[in-house]
C-alpha cells in the first residue's frame, strides 16, 4: 500500500444558512491534522471526501482522478469515526472482516489479510471476542484493522480518540505513527489536540467558519508566525 493525494478544488456545500468553500492540496503520503473550533466544517471536510456529503459544486480528486460523483464504497479511502461503528452481534474478526467483504464471504487470503491487521494493531488472540468484551482502545484498534484489510491509500480519521484518556489516546496515536511508517498511507485527521498534531501530522489545516484559513507545516504553525486566528484556537 501507499499514499495517494488529495485535492479539494473550490469544493462547496451549503448546511442550513452555513455556506463552506474547500481548497486543499494534500500530498502523497503526508499527514495532515484538520484543527479549527466546533462548527467550522471539520468532520463535514472528511464527508465531502469521503463520499458521505455531496458538494454543490468543485471537485475531489485522488490522485489526480476525479471522485466526486463516486459512491462512498467506490472511493480509495477508509474512514474511522469517534463511534467506532462496530457490529455488536459480531466478533472481532468478522468486523474486520467486513472491511474486505460486506457479506464476509472471506476466502483464506482473506482470513489471512485479517489475521496480520489483527497482529499488526495489538489484537492477536482476541478474534472471537465481541466488542462488548473489549476496551475503548481495543474497539478502536478493531476498526482501524478494518481500514488495514481495505487496503486503500487514504484513511480518515474523524476524531476517533477523542473519548480516551490521555495515556491510551497517545498510545493509539503511536499505533497510527508506526501504521504510517509501514504502510506509507495519505491520513487526514481531525483533532482538538495540539499534542495530536505535534506527535502526528506534517501539516495542519485550520478550518475556520468552513473555508481552509491556513495549511502550513506543523512547526510553522506552533510558532509566534502562525496566524492570528490560530494562535487564539489553541490559546497561545
Amino acid at each position: 500500500m501507499s499514499g495517494a493525494s488529495v485535492e479539494l478544488a473550490s469544493l462547496t456545500f451549503s448546511y442550513g444558512e452555513t455556506r463552506m468553500e474547500f481548497d486543499l492540496k494534500v500530498p502523497v503520503s503526508s499527514v495532515i491534522a484538520i484543527m479549527g473550533p466546533s462548527g467550522s466544517g471539520k468532520s463535514t471536510l472528511l464527508n465531502l471526501i469521503a463520499g458521505f456529503e455531496t458538494p454543490q459544486s468543485g471537485a475531489v480528486l485522488i490522485d489526480g482522478r476525479d471522485v466526486s460523483a463516486d459512491r462512498p464504497a467506490q472511493r480509495p479511502i477508509s474512514m474511522v469515526f469517534q463511534e467506532n461503528n462496530l457490529f455488536s452481534h459480531l466478533n472481532v474478526e468478522d468486523n474486520v472482516g467486513l472491511g474486505r467483504s460486506p457479506s464476509l464471504r472471506l476466502t483464506q487470503k482473506d482470513r489471512q489479510d485479517i489475521a496480520d491487521a489483527l497482529a499488526h494493531t495489538g489484537l492477536a488472540g482476541k478474534e472471537h471476542r465481541l466488542p462488548a468484551e473489549l476496551s475503548g482502545g481495543e474497539r478502536q484498534r478493531v476498526a482501524l484493522s478494518r481500514a488495514l484489510v481495505r487496503d486503500r491509500p487514504v484513511l480518515l480519521l474523524d476524531e476517533p480518540f477523542a473519548s480516551l484518556g490521555p495515556a491510551l489516546r497517545r498510545e493509539m496515536l503511536s499505533l497510527v505513527r508506526q501504521l504510517h511508517f509501514d504502510h506509507d498511507m495519505t491520513i487526514l485527521m481531525v483533532t482538538h489536540h495540539t499534542d495530536d498534531a505535534q506527535l502526528l501530522a506534517d501539516k495542519i489545516a485550520f478550518v475556520d467558519d468552513g473555508r481552509i484559513a491556513a495549511f502550513e507545516d506543523t512547526t510553522t504553525m506552533f510558532s509566534p508566525s502562525a496566524p492570528d486566528a490560530f494562535r487564539a484556537y489553541i490559546g497561545s
